[in-house]
Protein backbone atom coordinates (compact mmCIF):
# COMPACT_ATOMS: atom_id res chain seq x y z
CA UNK A 1 0.00 0.00 0.00
CA UNK A 2 1.10 3.88 -0.84
CA UNK A 3 1.99 5.14 2.88
CA UNK A 4 3.44 8.44 0.65
CA UNK A 5 1.88 11.33 2.49
CA UNK A 6 0.73 15.01 1.80
CA UNK A 7 2.29 18.27 3.38
CA UNK A 8 -0.47 20.12 2.27
CA UNK A 9 -3.70 21.12 -0.64
CA UNK A 10 -3.26 19.88 -4.00
CA UNK A 11 -2.97 22.92 -6.67
CA UNK A 12 -6.27 23.53 -8.24
CA UNK A 13 -5.60 23.07 -12.01
CA UNK A 14 -6.66 26.10 -14.12
CA UNK A 15 -9.59 26.06 -15.80
CA UNK A 16 -9.52 27.85 -19.34
CA UNK A 17 -12.38 29.83 -20.31
CA UNK A 18 -15.87 27.56 -20.78
CA UNK A 19 -14.01 24.38 -19.52
CA UNK A 20 -15.72 22.41 -16.66
CA UNK A 21 -13.52 21.49 -14.21
CA UNK A 22 -13.45 17.54 -13.42
CA UNK A 23 -12.98 15.10 -10.62
CA UNK A 24 -12.68 10.95 -10.53
CA UNK A 25 -15.20 8.95 -9.10
CA UNK A 26 -16.82 5.90 -8.93
CA UNK A 27 -20.63 6.11 -10.20
CA UNK A 28 -22.89 3.02 -9.11
CA UNK A 29 -25.87 2.50 -11.97
CA UNK A 30 -28.87 0.94 -10.52
CA UNK A 31 -29.85 -1.77 -10.11
CA UNK A 32 -26.20 -2.44 -8.67
CA UNK A 33 -23.57 -5.32 -9.53
CA UNK A 34 -20.44 -5.18 -9.79
CA UNK A 35 -20.42 -4.64 -13.77
CA UNK A 36 -22.70 -1.66 -13.00
CA UNK A 37 -20.04 0.03 -10.61
CA UNK A 38 -17.72 2.81 -13.43
CA UNK A 39 -15.16 4.48 -12.79
CA UNK A 40 -15.80 8.06 -14.72
CA UNK A 41 -15.70 11.78 -14.68
CA UNK A 42 -17.92 14.14 -12.00
CA UNK A 43 -18.34 17.48 -11.89
CA UNK A 44 -15.93 19.27 -9.41
CA UNK A 45 -18.14 20.46 -6.32
CA UNK A 46 -16.60 23.82 -6.53
CA UNK A 47 -15.76 26.21 -3.71
CA UNK A 48 -16.70 26.09 -0.04
CA UNK A 49 -19.73 28.17 1.14
CA UNK A 50 -20.07 29.17 4.78
CA UNK A 51 -19.81 26.13 7.34
CA UNK A 52 -17.98 24.13 4.43
CA UNK A 53 -14.50 22.44 3.61
CA UNK A 54 -13.49 21.33 0.29
CA UNK A 55 -11.58 18.06 0.79
CA UNK A 56 -9.24 15.97 -1.62
CA UNK A 57 -9.79 12.51 -0.64
CA UNK A 58 -6.83 10.33 -0.98
CA UNK A 59 -8.25 6.87 0.12
CA UNK A 60 -11.42 4.83 1.65
CA UNK A 61 -11.57 1.03 3.36
CA UNK A 62 -14.77 -0.93 1.60
CA UNK A 63 -17.34 -2.58 4.36
CA UNK A 64 -19.53 -5.21 4.62
CA UNK A 65 -22.89 -2.54 3.88
CA UNK A 66 -20.84 -0.89 1.00
CA UNK A 67 -20.22 -4.39 -1.01
CA UNK A 68 -24.55 -4.43 -0.23
CA UNK A 69 -24.61 -1.54 -2.10
CA UNK A 70 -22.29 -2.11 -4.86
CA UNK A 71 -24.11 -5.43 -5.27
CA UNK A 72 -27.33 -4.51 -5.32
CA UNK A 73 -28.65 -6.41 -2.13
CA UNK A 74 -29.03 -3.21 -0.34
CA UNK A 75 -30.98 -0.15 -2.65
CA UNK A 76 -29.00 2.43 -3.54
CA UNK A 77 -30.14 4.79 -6.15
CA UNK A 78 -29.25 5.59 -9.87
CA UNK A 79 -25.57 7.40 -10.66
CA UNK A 80 -24.88 6.98 -6.75
CA UNK A 81 -21.57 7.52 -5.49
CA UNK A 82 -20.61 4.44 -2.69
CA UNK A 83 -18.13 4.39 0.08
CA UNK A 84 -18.82 5.48 3.40
CA UNK A 85 -15.33 5.84 4.77
CA UNK A 86 -12.89 8.50 3.70
CA UNK A 87 -9.74 10.32 4.20
CA UNK A 88 -7.80 13.61 2.81
CA UNK A 89 -6.56 16.56 2.83
CA UNK A 90 -8.40 19.93 3.27
CA UNK A 91 -8.08 22.26 0.11
CA UNK A 92 -10.37 25.29 1.38
CA UNK A 93 -12.60 26.52 3.85
CA UNK A 94 -15.48 28.90 3.68
CA UNK A 95 -16.46 31.31 6.47
CA UNK A 96 -17.30 30.42 9.73
CA UNK A 97 -14.98 27.20 9.65
CA UNK A 98 -12.79 27.27 12.72
CA UNK A 99 -11.72 23.87 13.69
CA UNK A 100 -10.42 22.48 10.39
CA UNK A 101 -8.23 24.49 8.13
CA UNK A 102 -6.31 24.34 4.67
CA UNK A 103 -3.35 21.37 4.46
CA UNK A 104 -5.31 19.54 8.02
CA UNK A 105 -5.26 15.86 7.37
CA UNK A 106 -8.68 14.54 8.08
CA UNK A 107 -11.47 11.68 7.89
CA UNK A 108 -14.68 11.18 7.41
CA UNK A 109 -17.60 10.82 10.20
CA UNK A 110 -20.57 9.01 9.36
CA UNK A 111 -23.21 10.21 11.30
CA UNK A 112 -22.35 14.09 11.07
CA UNK A 113 -25.50 15.00 12.55
CA UNK A 114 -24.97 12.62 15.62
CA UNK A 115 -22.47 15.22 17.24
CA UNK A 116 -22.07 13.83 21.01
CA UNK A 117 -24.11 11.75 23.36
CA UNK A 118 -26.08 8.68 22.98
CA UNK A 119 -27.79 7.31 19.98
CA UNK A 120 -30.11 10.07 18.08
CA UNK A 121 -30.37 7.91 15.04
CA UNK A 122 -32.60 5.25 13.67
CA UNK A 123 -31.88 5.26 10.16
CA UNK A 124 -28.71 5.20 7.34
CA UNK A 125 -30.94 7.52 4.87
CA UNK A 126 -28.00 10.56 5.91
CA UNK A 127 -24.76 8.02 5.74
CA UNK A 128 -22.54 8.63 3.06
CA UNK A 129 -21.96 5.83 0.74
CA UNK A 130 -25.61 4.63 0.96
CA UNK A 131 -28.30 7.76 1.52
CA UNK A 132 -25.87 10.36 -0.31
CA UNK A 133 -22.93 9.98 -2.31
CA UNK A 134 -20.10 8.76 -0.66
CA UNK A 135 -16.38 9.21 -0.99
CA UNK A 136 -15.02 7.05 -3.77
CA UNK A 137 -14.46 10.35 -5.58
CA UNK A 138 -11.51 12.59 -5.48
CA UNK A 139 -13.05 16.02 -4.32
CA UNK A 140 -15.83 16.34 -1.59
CA UNK A 141 -17.62 19.91 -0.50
CA UNK A 142 -19.09 19.19 2.74
CA UNK A 143 -19.96 20.97 6.38
CA UNK A 144 -16.82 21.34 8.26
CA UNK A 145 -18.89 18.57 11.07
CA UNK A 146 -18.64 16.37 8.31
CA UNK A 147 -15.06 15.62 9.10
CA UNK A 148 -12.50 15.52 12.05
CA UNK A 149 -8.88 15.74 12.47
CA UNK A 150 -7.06 12.28 11.57
CA UNK A 151 -4.47 10.93 13.56
CA UNK A 152 -0.83 12.74 12.88
CA UNK A 153 0.74 9.54 12.78
CA UNK A 154 -1.86 7.76 10.17
CA UNK A 155 -1.30 7.64 6.45
CA UNK A 156 -4.79 8.30 4.67
CA UNK A 157 -5.19 4.39 4.00
CA UNK A 158 -5.19 3.66 7.39
CA UNK A 159 -6.80 6.41 8.80
CA UNK A 160 -10.14 5.74 6.16
CA UNK A 161 -10.37 2.77 8.60
CA UNK A 162 -11.57 4.88 11.21
CA UNK A 163 -14.78 6.45 9.98
CA UNK A 164 -16.86 3.01 10.27
CA UNK A 165 -14.46 0.00 11.54
CA UNK A 166 -12.69 2.31 14.24
CA UNK A 167 -15.91 3.84 15.43
CA UNK A 168 -17.48 0.78 15.71
CA UNK A 169 -15.27 -0.95 17.70
CA UNK A 170 -14.67 2.02 20.09
CA UNK A 171 -18.67 2.04 20.84
CA UNK A 172 -18.45 -1.38 21.83
CA UNK A 173 -15.48 -0.96 23.97
CA UNK A 174 -16.30 2.30 25.41
CA UNK A 175 -15.64 1.67 29.40
CA UNK A 176 -13.74 -1.13 28.93
CA UNK A 177 -11.51 -1.48 32.08
CA UNK A 178 -7.98 -2.87 32.55
CA UNK A 179 -7.78 -6.65 32.79
CA UNK A 180 -11.57 -7.86 31.79
CA UNK A 181 -11.78 -10.25 29.34
CA UNK A 182 -13.18 -9.53 25.34
CA UNK A 183 -13.93 -11.65 22.98
CA UNK A 184 -13.59 -10.99 19.37
CA UNK A 185 -15.56 -12.46 16.86
CA UNK A 186 -13.60 -12.70 13.47
CA UNK A 187 -10.62 -11.03 12.40
CA UNK A 188 -12.30 -8.59 9.56
CA UNK A 189 -12.31 -4.29 9.63
CA UNK A 190 -13.93 -4.07 13.16
CA UNK A 191 -12.52 -7.05 14.87
CA UNK A 192 -9.03 -6.48 14.16
CA UNK A 193 -9.56 -2.52 15.54
CA UNK A 194 -11.32 -4.19 18.34
CA UNK A 195 -8.78 -6.93 19.16
CA UNK A 196 -5.71 -3.88 18.76
CA UNK A 197 -8.03 -1.10 21.03
CA UNK A 198 -8.63 -3.73 23.78
CA UNK A 199 -4.83 -4.62 24.13
CA UNK A 200 -4.00 -0.91 24.40
CA UNK A 201 -6.63 -0.76 27.15
CA UNK A 202 -5.17 -3.44 29.36
CA UNK A 203 -8.09 -6.08 28.44
CA UNK A 204 -7.56 -9.80 27.31
CA UNK A 205 -8.48 -10.78 23.90
CA UNK A 206 -10.21 -13.78 22.98
CA UNK A 207 -10.47 -13.90 18.88
CA UNK A 208 -12.46 -16.49 16.67
CA UNK A 209 -11.82 -17.53 13.61
CA UNK A 210 -11.80 -20.75 10.89
CA UNK A 211 -8.54 -20.10 9.86
CA UNK A 212 -5.24 -20.99 11.62
CA UNK A 213 -3.67 -18.79 9.59
CA UNK A 214 -5.42 -15.80 10.66
CA UNK A 215 -5.51 -16.71 14.11
CA UNK A 216 -1.60 -16.91 14.35
CA UNK A 217 -1.88 -12.81 12.71
CA UNK A 218 -4.22 -12.31 15.51
CA UNK A 219 -1.86 -13.81 18.04
CA UNK A 220 0.75 -11.58 16.62
CA UNK A 221 -1.68 -8.82 17.17
CA UNK A 222 -1.35 -9.12 20.46
CA UNK A 223 -4.46 -11.76 20.84
CA UNK A 224 -4.13 -13.82 25.02
CA UNK A 225 -6.18 -16.78 23.15
CA UNK A 226 -7.64 -17.81 19.98
CA UNK A 227 -10.17 -20.68 18.54
CA UNK A 228 -10.80 -21.96 15.60
CA UNK A 229 -14.58 -22.42 15.54
CA UNK A 230 -14.71 -25.13 12.78
CA UNK A 231 -12.63 -27.35 15.27
CA UNK A 232 -14.40 -26.03 18.73
CA UNK A 233 -17.95 -25.37 17.16
CA UNK A 234 -19.33 -24.64 21.38
CA UNK A 235 -16.38 -22.21 21.22
CA UNK A 236 -18.35 -20.14 23.74
CA UNK A 237 -17.77 -23.11 26.07
CA UNK A 238 -13.76 -22.76 25.58
CA UNK A 239 -14.04 -18.98 26.32
CA UNK A 240 -15.58 -20.15 30.31
CA UNK A 241 -12.87 -22.80 30.46
CA UNK A 242 -10.29 -20.27 29.47
CA UNK A 243 -11.68 -17.60 32.03
CA UNK A 244 -12.08 -20.55 35.00
CA UNK A 245 -15.59 -19.83 34.17
CA UNK A 246 -16.23 -16.11 34.60
CA UNK A 247 -16.73 -15.39 31.24
CA UNK A 248 -15.87 -12.44 29.03
CA UNK A 249 -17.03 -9.11 30.19
CA UNK A 250 -17.29 -8.02 26.44
CA UNK A 251 -18.45 -10.05 23.19
CA UNK A 252 -17.50 -7.87 20.19
CA UNK A 253 -20.75 -9.86 18.19
CA UNK A 254 -20.38 -9.44 14.45
CA UNK A 255 -22.36 -12.73 13.16
CA UNK A 256 -25.92 -12.02 14.49
CA UNK A 257 -28.07 -14.98 14.97
CA UNK A 258 -26.06 -17.70 13.69
CA UNK A 259 -23.15 -16.91 16.46
CA UNK A 260 -25.45 -14.97 19.01
CA UNK A 261 -26.31 -18.34 21.22
CA UNK A 262 -22.09 -18.90 21.80
CA UNK A 263 -21.65 -15.43 22.32
CA UNK A 264 -24.15 -15.77 25.13
CA UNK A 265 -22.95 -18.75 26.70
CA UNK A 266 -19.66 -17.11 26.35
CA UNK A 267 -20.66 -13.54 28.14
CA UNK A 268 -19.78 -13.23 31.77
CA UNK A 269 -22.39 -12.49 34.21
CA UNK A 270 -23.85 -8.95 33.98
CA UNK A 271 -21.38 -8.99 30.87
CA UNK A 272 -22.18 -6.59 27.29
CA UNK A 273 -22.46 -8.50 23.62
CA UNK A 274 -22.24 -5.77 21.03
CA UNK A 275 -24.19 -6.60 18.05
CA UNK A 276 -22.29 -4.96 15.35
CA UNK A 277 -22.78 -6.81 12.79
CA UNK A 278 -25.19 -9.64 10.89
CA UNK A 279 -23.34 -11.96 8.87
CA UNK A 280 -24.84 -14.93 9.22
CA UNK A 281 -28.56 -12.93 8.69
CA UNK A 282 -30.88 -10.83 9.86
CA UNK A 283 -33.28 -13.73 11.52
CA UNK A 284 -32.99 -16.85 13.76
CA UNK A 285 -33.24 -18.21 17.29
CA UNK A 286 -31.95 -16.59 20.58
CA UNK A 287 -31.61 -18.20 23.71
CA UNK A 288 -33.36 -15.66 25.49
CA UNK A 289 -33.68 -17.26 28.77
CA UNK A 290 -29.72 -17.89 28.68
CA UNK A 291 -29.59 -14.22 28.17
CA UNK A 292 -31.54 -13.05 31.06
CA UNK A 293 -30.32 -15.44 33.76
CA UNK A 294 -26.47 -14.38 32.72
CA UNK A 295 -28.44 -10.55 33.35
CA UNK A 296 -26.28 -9.38 30.40
CA UNK A 297 -26.92 -6.82 27.97
CA UNK A 298 -27.67 -7.24 24.08
CA UNK A 299 -26.42 -3.95 22.23
CA UNK A 300 -27.05 -3.32 18.90
CA UNK A 301 -24.54 -0.44 17.67
CA UNK A 302 -24.33 1.45 14.31
CA UNK A 303 -21.04 3.28 14.24
CA UNK A 304 -21.29 5.75 16.89
CA UNK A 305 -21.07 9.81 17.24
CA UNK A 306 -18.10 12.34 16.14
CA UNK A 307 -17.50 12.66 19.77
CA UNK A 308 -16.84 9.25 20.21
CA UNK A 309 -14.70 9.55 16.85
CA UNK A 310 -12.37 12.58 18.14
CA UNK A 311 -11.88 10.65 21.21
CA UNK A 312 -10.41 7.42 19.25
CA UNK A 313 -8.00 9.61 16.72
CA UNK A 314 -6.71 11.16 20.27
CA UNK A 315 -6.07 7.57 21.48
CA UNK A 316 -4.83 5.85 18.33
CA UNK A 317 -2.16 8.99 18.62
CA UNK A 318 -1.29 8.21 22.40
CA UNK A 319 -0.88 4.71 21.98
CA UNK A 320 0.58 4.76 18.19
CA UNK A 321 -1.77 2.36 17.00
CA UNK A 322 -1.82 1.52 13.13
CA UNK A 323 -4.77 -0.19 12.08
CA UNK A 324 -4.32 -3.33 9.90
CA UNK A 325 -4.86 -2.76 6.41
CA UNK A 326 -4.29 -6.11 4.42
CA UNK A 327 -4.30 -4.79 0.71
CA UNK A 328 -5.01 -1.60 -1.40
CA UNK A 329 -6.45 -0.94 -4.96
CA UNK A 330 -6.46 2.29 -6.43
CA UNK A 331 -10.01 3.65 -7.99
CA UNK A 332 -9.83 2.10 -11.09
CA UNK A 333 -9.82 -1.21 -9.83
CA UNK A 334 -12.66 -0.54 -7.12
CA UNK A 335 -14.66 -3.32 -8.51
CA UNK A 336 -11.80 -6.40 -7.82
CA UNK A 337 -11.12 -4.47 -4.38
CA UNK A 338 -15.17 -5.96 -3.67
CA UNK A 339 -14.11 -8.87 -5.25
CA UNK A 340 -11.78 -9.51 -3.01
CA UNK A 341 -13.28 -8.63 0.12
CA UNK A 342 -15.95 -10.98 -0.80
CA UNK A 343 -13.89 -13.49 -0.80
CA UNK A 344 -13.08 -13.61 3.02
CA UNK A 345 -9.46 -13.67 2.68
CA UNK A 346 -8.85 -10.23 3.86
CA UNK A 347 -7.42 -9.49 7.57
CA UNK A 348 -8.09 -6.12 8.69
CA UNK A 349 -9.35 -3.84 5.96
CA UNK A 350 -9.21 -3.70 2.35
CA UNK A 351 -8.66 -0.49 1.17
CA UNK A 352 -8.91 2.23 -2.12
CA UNK A 353 -6.36 4.89 -3.06
CA UNK A 354 -7.43 7.76 -5.09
Amino acid sequence: MSTAEDTGAAPVRTVRAGEERRVKGAVLHAPGGLDRLVVTDLPDPGTPGPGEVRVRIRASTVNFHDRGIVTGVLHAPDRHVPMADGAGVVEAVGADVHDLAVGDHVVAVFFPQWQAGPPVIDSLGSAAGIGRDGYAREVVVAPAGTFTRAPGHLSHTEAAAITVAGVTAATALEGLAPGEVVVVLGTGGVSTFALQLAKAAGAAVVVTSSSWQKLQRALDLGADHVINYRDTPHWGQRVLELTGGRGAERVVEVGGPGTLPQSITAVAVGGRISLVGVLTGVEGLVPTDALMMKQARLQGIVVGSRSTQQKLVRFLETQRIHPVIDRAFPLARIAEAFSYQGTGAHLGKVALEL
